[in-house]
């Protein structure tokens, strides 16, 4: 496919022997929300495969898909929708504040920068600079957050050298696992980087996906699955050196790593200590049997399902919340409009009146009206659940809810 390649080498160390560890099929990229007026026709799907590397132990995907079609112009994610997003930046900024004594004069960038969410937590005691690639940065513009609208690389690290000078700190949260051309990224960071300035990136962990059975998370956008120990292999080969790093409850679990350059920070104990922790998690045993149990946990999920329908065929089954795993689990386990009748969505998502990826699974503004005709709710972000239930349950809904992962379950 001329829109997708598939890597030949590790995005890491290069090397050419890598290990496939799980293969969900071929799935369409989870941000393609077609219209329901969309007459239903091929959609583009592409590999869902993990590759292990032994080398430096990157867990990666095999296809690369272009990033003009998984990040389009009018891309619907918003960072500033989720409260545990929003507390998770606020508590970095506050982490950030009590640790390191910046002056106000300094330059803070944030890579990804979405809507400005984590830039505004920065905004009052520091100068700051959004870059991303989405028309959704404008919202960030209308907040007095300065944001460049452009994809962030070597040549835009030069540009904002010239303009605004170096950054104390540069953040990357949810977003660093998934930028092609890891090698221009770095050496943008490496540029724009003040030589007493700190990198801060934040991205899915691979240890609690592969405990978890978090397939869900396997989708285009995440291009690779980072480790400590693959993250250290990482920002040596660039000069940097992980200094501090802590998990947070971010999409199911998720890890912060602070860096600078070699030398220039005490290297905290706990680096060992995390490092020595996954061992036993970045072997291929351990990686084979996480195969079995995702397969299981489809089965498990579908038994469920089936059960339910045998014993009343017109009891309704809806989803709550399409975030991008979302897609990822429909298309996985095989679920369409017959077992699923819609999926509700927050008033205002651009999701709305739209297909699920891959499907004719309907998304529908989430009302209470309609919540009440509903015997069982699926949640999509399980990994939320009980901020979803609490919320759910105050607008009257009196069924049961479904969780489909770790452990498929109705409660």
């Amino acid at each position: 496919m001329s829109n997708s390649k598939q890597i030949k080498s590790c995005q890491i160390c290069k090397n050419k022997k890598l290990d496939s560890i799980l293969f969900l099929g071929y799935l369409p990229p989870v941000n393609q929300f077609n219209d329901l007026s969309y007459e239903a026709k091929e959609q583009p799907s592409y590999p869902a495969e993990l590759l292990f590397c032994k080398q430096c132990k990157l867990v990666q995907l095999s296809t690369i898909v272009d990033q003009e079609i998984l990040f389009p112009s009018n891309y619907p994610y918003t960072s500033s929708t989720t409260k545990i997003l929003r507390d998770n930046f606020a508590n970095l900024g506050k982490d950030v504040r009590r640790n390191f004594k910046f002056k106000s004069n300094d330059l803070v960038i944030d890579i990804g920068s979405n809507d400005g969410n984590l830039l505004s937590n920065f905004k009052s005691d520091f100068r700051v600079l959004g870059i991303t690639p989405e028309k959704i940065g404008k919202i960030a513009i209308k907040k007095g957050i300065d944001t460049l609208i452009r994809y962030f690389n070597l040549k835009t690290a030069n540009l904002v050298i010239k303009k605004y000078g170096k950054a104390k700190v540069i953040t990357a949260t949810n977003v660093f696992a998934h930028i092609d051309n890891l090698e221009n990224i770095m050496n943008g960071i490496r540029k724009c980087l003040d030589k007493n300035g700190i990198f801060i990136t934040e991205s899915h962990y691979l240890i609690p996906l592969l405990k978890e059975v978090q397939y869900d998370t396997v989708y285009h956008e995440h291009l690779r699955y980072y480790s400590l120990t693959s993250l250290n292999f990482l920002f040596k080969k660039y000069g940097f050196e992980i200094f501090n790093a802590k998990e947070i409850p971010t999409h199911g679990g998720s890890i912060r790593v602070y860096c600078a350059l070699k030398g220039k920070f005490k290297v905290n104990k706990i680096i060992n200590k995390i490092l020595n922790n996954e061992k036993k998690y970045l072997t291929s045993n351990y990686l084979s049997s996480f195969k079995d149990k995702v397969s299981m946990s489809k089965l498990n999920l579908l038994e469920i399902l089936s059960q339910i329908k045998k014993k009343n065929k017109n009891v309704k089954i809806s989803g709550i919340s399409a975030p991008s795993r979302s897609a990822t689990l429909i298309n996985y386990v095989g679920l369409d409009e017959k077992i699923v009748d819609c999926i509700y969505e927050i008033k205002g998502s651009y999701k709305i009146n739209r297909f699920m990826p891959g499907t004719k699974i309907p998304v529908v503004e989430e009302k209470s009206q309609l919540l009440k005709k509903t015997d069982f709710l699926i949640l999509f972000s399980w990994h939320i659940s009980d901020e979803l239930i609490k919320n759910i349950k105050k607008q009257g809904f009196k069924g049961k809810f479904i969780i489909p992962l770790p452990r498929p379950k109705i409660i």
